[in-house]
C-alpha cells in the first residue's frame, strides 16, 4: 500500500487584514473638583452623572492613522458641579491589507474598541484620586455609534441637497 501526501503551501498571514497598534497615549487629561472639600462630604442624594463620548480619526501617512477617543464626564448634585473629567486618549494605528473603502469603519469601530478599556481605567483612577468613588463607564457599542453617525451624516447631506 502506498501513501500519498499532498504538498500544500502553508497558510501565511502575510496577506491577511490586520490592525497594528503602534502607540497609545493620553493627549489631554483634566480633572476639576470645584467644590472640594465640600463636595466630598457624605450626602443623602446621589449625584447625576453624565458621560459624553466622541471618536475621531485622521490620516497621518499611508495606512497610518490617529484615532482619538474623547470622554467627558460631569457629576452634579442639585445645581452644584461635583467634578468634571475631560480625557482625550489616542492611539496610532497602521492598517494592513484592509481596503481603503473600509478604513473609516475599521478605525471608528475597532480603534476605539481597543482604546476604550484604557480610557475607562484612566477616568476611574482620576475620579478615585479626586476623592470620589471610581467612575466605571459602561461598555460602549462602537459599531452602533458608528451606524448612528452615518445616519446623522446621511440626514445632514439630504437636508443640504433639499435646500
Amino acid at each position: 500500500m502506498t501513501e500519498t501526501q499532498e504538498n500544500k503551501a502553508p497558510e501565511t498571514t502575510e496577506n491577511m487584514p490586520f490592525i497594528n497598534v503602534n502607540a497609545q497615549y493620553v493627549k489631554d487629561l483634566s480633572f476639576e473638583n470645584p467644590q472640594a472639600p465640600k463636595s466630598l462630604a457624605p450626602a443623602e442624594k446621589a449625584p447625576a452623572i453624565g458621560v459624553n463620548l466622541d471618536v475621531q480619526a485622521k490620516a497621518l501617512g499611508k495606512d497610518v492613522y490617529e484615532v482619538e477617543l474623547m470622554v467627558r464626564a460631569e457629576a452634579k448634585r442639585d445645581d452644584s458641579v461635583l467634578f468634571i473629567v475631560d480625557l482625550r486618549y489616542a492611539g496610532l494605528f497602521t492598517l494592513n491589507n484592509i481596503p481603503e473603502a473600509n478604513h473609516s469603519e475599521v478605525l471608528l469601530i475597532e480603534g476605539p474598541r481597543m482604546l476604550f478599556p484604557f480610557a475607562r481605567a484612566i477616568v476611574a483612577d482620576a475620579t478615585r484620586e479626586g476623592g470620589f468613588p471610581p467612575l466605571m463607564i459602561n461598555p460602549i457599542d462602537f459599531s452602533a455609534l458608528f451606524r448612528m453617525k452615518l445616519a446623522e451624516q446621511a440626514k445632514a447631506a439630504e437636508k443640504m441637497t433639499k435646500n
